[in-house]
């Protein structure tokens, strides 16, 4: 609980910090409920610290945008080009950690439908979403707003579906309704490009194509769909923390309205939307497994 005083009338007005995260939680609506609801201010446990805002000024946005790109890996033919794309692989996780694939295997038609699913998911009414809405653990589906809601410094301007996949097999009906279909379609297809991708890494680290598929590293799986509405203080809130993945391999589809950033040599770099191209991130675990 937090005790201000008004600088016109002197009174003391007290703000229970832990109430309003309660409260906003326990509305079920998310960050898009409180876009429909009309706001205009920032709940404050939205807002973040000013030093935090101070730090995005260490980025020169000139050597962002002149000196680096994110690689790009193209799977195509990999038959006859197959160790051209093991080296590139190998270079853009020991250099960056981060790559684009192209000619992956999944057509445009899946890729926009996934995003076009994930849209409808969050723009439906509140009572249709809340059925979702949970921080049970053991639920494959569950969709919320801030995973570390009631623990996080200032909380994410994000609504997110969390849908567990595998290991073990999740029924297409425990999936809304609203993007059952195509998420069991981009789940199927995305799992296949991770195998490759997997074969790959296996043998930029000189080992076997099947090494680390044999560690099971593709046997879990989650499809987590984020959303960010229009924030009505949009230089006062952050879409997603600075974070690393705690997974062996990351995915990314991003829309055409991009804000994905990585941070390499101290930098924050943007990594534009590319039509059809996929984001892949070398995440914890498989740092700690390959390290």
């Amino acid at each position: 609980m937090v005790v201000t005083a008004d600088s016109t009338t002197g009174v003391s007005a007290t703000y229970d910090r832990d109430q309003e995260i309660r409260s906003f939680d326990e509305s079920k609506c998310g960050v898009k409920g409180l876009v429909d609801a009309g706001i205009t201010k920032l709940p404050r446990f939205f807002i973040r610290p000013p030093e935090d805002i101070a730090a995005d000024d260490i980025n020169t946005g000139e050597w962002i945008n002149t000196q680096f790109t994110i690689p790009v890996i193209d799977l195509k033919n990999m038959d006859s080009r197959r160790a051209e794309a093991v080296a590139g692989v190998k270079r853009a996780a020991e250099e960056v950690g981060f790559f684009q694939v192209v000619n992956h295997g999944m057509e445009n038609r899946v890729l926009e439908e996934m995003l076009e699913a994930v849209r409808g998911f969050h723009e439906q009414p509140r009572e249709v979403k809340e059925e979702y809405y949970s921080r049970e653990m053991t639920r494959k589906v569950t969709y919320v707003s801030n995973f570390d809601l009631y623990k996080a410094k200032y909380a994410n301007w994000r609504d997110t579906l969390f849908c567990v996949m595998g290991p073990d097999p999740l029924d297409p009906q425990e999936l809304p309704l609203v993007s059952r279909d195509i998420m069991m379609e981009y789940s199927n297809k995305v799992c296949k490009l991770a195998t490759v991708l997997f074969e790959l890494l296996s043998e930029a680290l000189g080992l076997k194509s099947d090494h680390l598929k044999e560690m099971d590293c593709v046997k879990g799986h989650a499809l987590l769909s984020h959303y960010y509405p229009a924030c009505p203080e949009p230089e006062l809130a952050m879409g997603t923390t600075k974070h690393s993945d705690p997974d062996f391999l990351t995915i990314l589809l991003q829309d055409d309205i991009g804000g994905l950033q990585i941070f390499h040599q101290n930098h924050w770099i943007d990594v534009p939307p590319v039509h059809g191209a996929l984001v892949v991130n070398i995440g914890d675990l498989l740092q700690a497994s390959t390290g």
